[in-house]
């Protein structure tokens, strides 16, 4: 079986929560005789070299620009039919509104499975120019996969696809993250040993508007609580500009880092910090790395699937979002009882090996990619 994935950036050139899906399915779904292809753009337009990743090949058309962050290419649309006329499913996924003009355009009729990431939330007013084509193009594909029974069941959108919609969670294959070197272990604890101690609160992820940072520094601001962030993003400049303000010394930007410095920082880490406050954050990849690392968590209610992973009282805590008050109070909580703290992170790899493996997510998905044939051979 032949599957074709459709995004708008993938590995090497960015790496987010998407694209760390996609790559999961790619590698869990292989064992299962799946070949699989990823067609994405790419802003380096003087290489558009097909690459291979692991066990899978990415297509890449050249990024001719942007309107709103949605990634347009003139190429793409041959390009897309021509590798989706060789693949057995199509998968998307959303939201990308180029997507759906490509979907449209090419007229390919395959079978077509779209995993729904998120809703669109910021751009309101775009959002009522593209609803006509957002609901013909979620309208006519075969099946829409939901990453939580806890998104499907709040979102509005997902709710008018009630009878083609299923929930597959996002899962992680832990052996594909691989142990640090033993000098960059070192490195690290040399360096929380002089700048955090041995108990830091960790933060990995894009830096964007809705990741909530900022009420982290507001919740850490007049305290010695530590905090690591890992990663960079459209409002990082912002972010260090208000932790210079409020004068943070115990908050540390180290930006974007290799996948052998973060799973260190990963392991060497107390607690996992995630604050997310909208609901953009439609699951949380990284919230699930802490929990496969047993770090015991902190997020917020946004009725997403940051608390399917996340359960209160047992894997860590959920508090109310936008309330740095409250946030800090359970850091606080979390310094103060160690115990339960660790019993916390116990739980959380426990749930991660119960619901939240790479394998168990392919597995979902190969079964799906087999519904959908069945369904069109039958017509």
């Amino acid at each position: 079986m032949k599957i074709l994935h459709f995004y708008r950036t993938y590995f090497p050139d960015t790496v987010g929560g998407v694209e760390q899906v996609i790559y999961q399915i790619a590698r869990g779904s292989a064992v299962f005789g799946v070949e699989t292809a990823v067609l994405t753009l790419t802003a380096k337009k003087d290489d558009t070299a097909t690459l291979k990743i692991d066990n899978h090949l990415v297509y890449r058309t050249p990024l001719d620009f942007q309107i709103a962050s949605t990634g347009f290419s003139a190429s793409a649309f041959f390009r897309f039919a021509q590798l989706a006329r060789e693949a057995d499913v199509v998968h998307l996924h959303y939201p990308w509104p180029f997507m759906d003009i490509v979907h449209f355009v090419t007229r390919v009729k395959k079978p077509t499975v779209v995993t729904y990431h998120s809703d669109i939330i910021r751009q309101k007013r775009l959002l009522k120019i593209y609803r006509p084509l957002k609901e013909l193009f979620l309208g006519s594909v075969d099946r829409i996969v939901a990453t939580s029974a806890n998104y499907c069941a709040s979102s509005d959108t997902l709710q008018q696809y009630h009878d083609k919609t299923t929930v597959i969670p996002i899962g992680l294959d832990k052996a594909s993250y691989q142990e640090p070197l033993a000098d960059t272990l070192e490195k690290w604890r040399a360096w929380t040993r002089s700048r955090v101690g041995h108990r830091f609160f960790l933060f990995v992820g894009m830096i964007r508007y809705y990741k909530g940072l900022h009420i982290l520094l507001e919740a850490v601001r007049g305290t010695n609580l530590p905090v690591v962030i890992v990663g960079s993003g459209p409002v990082e400049t912002e972010l260090k500009a208000q932790a210079a303000q409020f004068g943070l010394h115990n908050v540390h930007f180290v930006g974007a880092l290799s996948d052998d410095d973060k799973i260190a920082l990963l392991m060497l880490s107390y607690a996992f910090v995630f604050p997310s406050h909208l609901r953009s954050e439609a699951f949380g990849v990284s919230l699930l790395e802490g929990a496969m690392f047993g770090k015991p968590m902190i997020s917020t209610d946004i009725g997403t699937g940051t608390s399917y992973i996340n359960v209160h009282n047992k894997t860590g805590l959920v508090v109310p979002p936008n309330d740095p008050a409250v946030f800090r109070n359970a850091m606080q909580f979390l310094l103060d009882h160690p115990e339960t703290a660790a019993e916390m992170g116990r739980q959380a790899e426990a749930r991660y090996r119960e619901l939240f493996t790479a394998a168990k997510m392919a597995a979902g998905y190969v079964d799906l990619y087999r519904e959908v044939l069945h369904e069109r051979e039958g017509r």
